[in-house]
């Protein structure tokens, strides 16, 4: 859960991040699910939140011999990011993040081999290998592995609030699950892991048994507009990139004094322009984030 303090004087810089919204289509349901994890209550960062797997970037990937490894990324419109952020080399770096992270954190891999395709127990013994200390780029080069890079649709842009002592620039992707891939935990930084449709997991939120951060449940509310997965695929063709930057305000209603994230368009946020569809702030109730309009003025 983000932290609500007040920003100190050195502004911390954030550190590029990377998302993977597995989806697969799920006929009965007239819908399709997505892979969520559960953080671990010990983490600092989002603990006990359900979230989709992610993580930083690791200099190891932004090795340029990746390129031997993985197709070229899908770039943006335009090639780069709305603010002329990150290039190709940044974006496939962005993307061998998303590909190591669902693996690490719950055993999906966007990727081929020379012997096949991956089945859950080869996915498995391949984070296995990782977690006992071995390089993922060299478990790649010796089982002829390559990223599927391509695969993996950019969808949104987040920046963690400038008040925050730990900060991420986190690029989502949504991609289609390659068949036969069931994702699993780690039980370390992730203690559960589900598939389920967007409106499934919105309505849990709703009940209260599971907990989202702002921007997943942002995601989730556009996701649950849509039915099928080449629906989002072809949504994210045209989305934009422009940054999400939460910004933390004081909040008072009939409720009383709490605080708030602002969204790009919010009248207290300082980017006027509405940048993402829904309510334009999430107000702490309980130790919670609830998305809410502003208090009339």
């Amino acid at each position: 859960m983000p932290e609500t303090n007040e920003p100190s004087q050195a502004e911390v810089v954030p550190v590029d991040a990377a998302t993977l919204i597995a989806l697969r289509d799920e006929p009965e349901a007239g819908s399709f699910s997505a892979f969520f994890v559960q953080r671990s209550q010990k983490s600092r960062f989002m603990g006990g939140l359900v979230v989709f797997p992610g993580g930083k970037v690791d200099e190891a990937d932004r090795d340029p011999a990746w390129r031997a490894l993985c197709t070229d990324p899908r770039l943006p419109p335009g090639g780069r990011d709305n603010d002329g952020g990150a290039d190709e080399d940044g974006w496939r770096a962005l993307g061998i993040a998303a590909c190591r992270e669902a693996l690490e954190e719950a055993a999906l891999l966007p990727a081929t081999r020379a012997a096949g395709a991956f089945d859950h127990a080869a996915l498995l013994a391949l984070r296995g290998r990782i977690e006992a200390g071995a390089a993922f780029r060299a478990l790649a080069a010796e089982a002829g592995l390559r990223l599927d890079l391509d695969t993996l649709h950019p969808w949104s842009r987040w920046i963690t609030p400038r008040n925050q002592s730990k900060r991420f620039d986190t690029r989502f992707f949504v991609a289609r699950a390659a068949p036969g891939q069931e994702g699993a935990h780690d039980g370390h930084e992730t203690i559960a892991s589900f598939w389920a449709t967007p409106k499934d997991v919105l309505a849990r939120f709703e009940a209260g048994s599971i907990e989202l951060a702002p921007p997943t449940h942002r995601t989730l509310e556009l996701l649950a507009e849509m039915t099928k997965v080449e629906q989002v695929l072809a949504a994210a063709e045209h989305a934009s990139l422009a940054i999400l930057c939460p910004e933390v305000v004081r909040h008072t209603d009939v409720s009383g004094e709490t605080v708030a994230l602002t969204l790009p368009g919010d009248p207290e946020h300082s980017v006027r322009e509405v940048r993402i569809p829904g309510r334009s702030r999430y107000v702490l109730r309980s130790g919670a984030w609830r998305p809410e309009s502003p208090p009339p003025r």
